[in-house]
């Protein structure tokens, strides 16, 4: 069973204009979500739809989230930092606004997902350099804002929970670890949108090599979160014929904006050896932080889909995660709910 924190994030609620921060917070708050992720475009609509600033946003978002009883864990994603083509002066610009916004929203966190942009540097020392600037600048102000690096699957320098780590380390800050998300995980060494199976042909084999490799290596204390999807299966697998397909995006990039819906779910196509990560990432480990949804699901761009909607599928997805772990005992193969 797990005990942890639970939460969501503010996309994961609805991605049509019609879904407003305010309802989304409501919602998360009815189905016993007790943290949101606020998505910085969330914030900014909001502000739009409020006709007011987008620090006067985060300001009644701080207060409606106190109303409900919902703590805001991170302001995210800010992406393409670490290693990119613009002068470090504006990107460290840039990342104080965003920390101001954070500080304004009681935000614990900054998430901050690995460089994914081909122009990014691939100079390690660079990249560690340019995080330890961010991480100092969050916090040499009060309160002192963590940041969360995730490793994505199709980041240019870092896109595996051991690079993320290494670059960790390196940074050496006690305001910067680890946001870990198994769709990154399972993306990167598991399953492919491309082949008609939905895996890779080593995966199974890849994935538990890796997941032990975790259990023996990766501190407790450099987990700050944890972020949980699925992922449906492609059918057709993807190919410059599908819809979705978009020139020069990397598959699983293009498998994360569409097809990313709550953890088991099956009717839906999902089809990620979820619990196995789990089981290794939180229960195993000891981790007793934030565990949070965080989903991207083509039915959400829909009016018709409300965020109550998503809320329930949300609450139905946790509790089947907490029924299969608390159901199963000793050791797993890996094993995808086909």
């Amino acid at each position: 069973m797990l005990a942890n924190k639970q939460a969501i994030g503010s996309k994961s609620l609805g991605q049509h204009p019609s879904h407003t921060l305010d309802q989304k917070i409501l919602v998360a708050s009815r189905q016993g979500f007790t943290g949101i992720e606020v998505v910085y475009s969330d914030l900014a609509d909001f502000a739009q739809h409020l006709n007011i600033s987008i620090h006067e946003a985060a300001k009644v978002t701080r207060d409606l989230c106190a109303e409900h009883r919902v703590e805001i864990i991170s302001l995210a994603p800010f992406e393409n930092f670490e290693g990119g083509s613009l002068p470090l002066s504006e990107r460290l610009a840039t990342a104080k606004h965003w920390l101001q916004l954070a500080r304004t929203l009681q935000a614990t966190y900054l998430q901050v997902p690995s460089y994914y942009n081909p122009d990014g540097s691939t100079d390690e020392k660079v990249v560690v350099s340019d995080l330890q600037q961010l991480a100092d600048l969050a916090s040499a102000e009060q309160p002192v804002i963590f940041v969360a690096y995730e490793y994505l699957s199709w980041g240019v320098l870092c896109s595996t929970w051991e690079t993320a780590l290494r670059i960790v380390n390196a940074v050496d800050r006690p305001n910067f670890g680890l946001c870990l998300d198994n769709f990154h995980e399972h993306t990167k060494l598991w399953g492919s949108n491309m082949e008609k199976s939905g895996k890779l042909p080593t995966g199974d084999r890849d994935l538990e090599a890796s997941l032990k490799r975790f259990s023996e290596q990766c501190p407790l204390e450099k987990i700050f979160y944890v972020q949980l999807s699925d992922a449906e299966r492609f059918d057709p697998p993807l190919s410059e014929a599908h819809p979705w397909y978009l020139q020069g995006e990397a598959p699983q990039f293009t498998w994360s904006k569409h097809a990313r819906p709550f953890p088991m779910e099956a009717e839906l196509g999902g089809y990620l050896p979820i619990l196995e990560t789990v089981r290794t990432w939180v229960v195993d480990k000891g981790f007793k932080g934030w565990v949070s949804m965080e989903v991207f699901d083509w039915r959400m761009r829909s009016a018709e889909h409300t965020p109550g909607d998503a809320a329930r599928r949300a609450r139905v997805s946790w509790e089947k995660i907490q029924h299969e772990l608390s159901g199963k005992t000793g050791d797993r193969p890996l094993k995808a709910h086909y």
